[in-house]
C-alpha cells in the first residue's frame, strides 16, 4: 500500500511559479513512476506529466511542455511538479499518481494504482 500527499499549491499571478510536492509513504516509491494529473471545475483529470522510476524518461502534456517540470528525490520519496509561466488555464486540483510498472508508458488514469488527495493551484490573471 501507498499512501501519497500532495503540497506546495497555492494562490499565484499569471506568469508566475510554483513548485508542487507529492511525498510518498507505506513503501518505496523508487520503484514506481509517478505521475502528475490534474482536475478543473466540471472538467475531466486530465495527464499533465511522469518520471519513471529512476528520473531518466520524462512525458508531458502539450499544454504543459516547456513550462512545467517534473523531477523525483527517491532518497526522500518525494516527486516534484515545478510550474513556470502559469497561465490562468492552469488553475486546477493537481493530484499524483503511483504506476506500479515503474515505467513511462501511458497517460491514462487506469494506469495509475494509487493517488494523492490533491492540491488546489489558482492562477489569477
Amino acid at each position: 500500500q501507498v499512501q501519497l500527499v500532495e503540497s506546495g499549491g497555492g494562490l499565484v499571478q499569471a506568469g508566475g511559479s510554483l513548485r508542487l510536492s507529492c511525498v510518498a509513504s507505506g513503501r518505496t516509491l523508487s520503484s514506481y513512476a509517478m505521475a502528475w494529473f490534474r482536475q478543473a471545475p466540471g472538467k475531466e483529470r486530465e495527464f499533465v506529466a511522469v518520471i519513471n522510476w529512476n528520473g531518466a524518461v520524462t512525458d508531458y502534456a502539450e499544454s504543459v511542455s516547456g513550462r512545467f517540470t517534473i523531477s523525483r528525490d527517491n532518497a526522500k520519496t518525494t516527486v516534484y511538479l515545478q510550474m513556470s509561466s502559469l497561465k490562468p488555464e492552469d488553475t486546477a486540483a493537481y493530484y499524483c499518481a503511483a504506476d506500479i510498472t515503474g515505467r513511462v508508458r501511458t497517460r491514462s488514469r487506469a494506469g495509475y494504482a494509487y493517488w494523492g488527495q490533491g492540491t488546489q493551484v489558482t492562477v489569477s490573471s
